[in-house]
């Protein structure tokens, strides 16, 4: 049902497309390395932490105002087969603020599920449908006007999917993932957690806005695109193979 509402928002977001968008130029992949040259961005704008009833009444009030928010979650990493935590965080950030939401603090309050299940306001992430799963987990709600960047992207001549690579593509700029693996579970949040928390909601939601203000690929461009590339994966799986075939031939002489 997720991804159902998540494409059908995707569908009719791209057929608003015109004649006065600006025109696609973006590279359809780029490597690590291109990535790791390009100059370091963070969110600037005022981070909000709410962990407690009075902070979390005037967060939402505020986001229920906003036409399109950028959404993030994050959860405590396990490096346990078959453990798997909770949401720890929820991260909702505007263009200017940045709202941290401790679930440890506030658990997954009524009026959040409400937010989400609002159709007034467009929240929008990426790989958005395991980040819904994760905070129907703790409370069912039904997800309205939740758009997925990384559905949108193909339509663009985008082939990488990550978050860290399409703000590349779209902005030539690096935003941190180092801080990706720490414990968001914590009572206090560094500032380096925050800082990063936030990034990756802001950058949701300007690779939204760009995307919206470009004119996407004709549909048979990017039929024949997704196909070229498809086929690109498949002769190089096929030469990795072949690496560790004549690897085990030569081990075994």
């Amino acid at each position: 049902m997720i991804a159902i509402v998540i494409n059908i928002i995707i569908a009719a977001t791209i057929a608003t497309a015109t004649i006065d968008m600006k025109p696609n130029r973006f590279l359809h992949r780029i490597s690590k390395e291109e990535v790791s040259r390009l100059p370091l961005v963070q969110f600037e704008g005022e981070v909000i932490v709410v962990n407690n009833a009075s902070c979390l009444a005037v967060a939402i009030d505020e986001l229920n105002q906003c036409k399109v928010v950028g959404v993030d979650t994050e959860t405590r990493p396990s490096f346990v087969h078959g453990q798997r935590y909770s949401t720890a965080l929820v991260q909702i950030a505007t263009e200017k603020r940045c709202y941290l939401f401790q679930l440890r603090h506030i658990g997954f309050p009524e009026e959040l599920a409400m937010f989400f299940a609002d159709p007034s306001v467009c929240k929008v992430g990426l790989a958005f449908a395991d980040d819904l799963r994760g905070l129907q987990r703790l409370h069912p709600f039904r997800p309205q006007n939740c758009v997925d960047v990384q559905k949108m992207v193909h339509q663009y001549g985008i082939l990488d999917l990550g978050l860290q690579k399409i703000f590349a593509i779209l902005f030539g700029k690096r935003i941190s993932k180092s801080q990706q693996l720490t414990n968001w579970e914590n009572p206090v949040l560094t500032p380096e957690q925050a800082r990063y928390a936030s990034t990756d909601a802001w950058a949701t939601l300007l690779i939204y806005k760009e995307l919206c203000a470009t004119r996407p690929l004709y549909p048979k461009m990017v039929e024949i695109l997704l196909a070229e590339d498809r086929q690109r994966q498949i002769e190089h799986q096929q030469q990795v193979l072949e690496q560790r075939a004549q690897q085990m031939h030569e081990v075994n002489e």
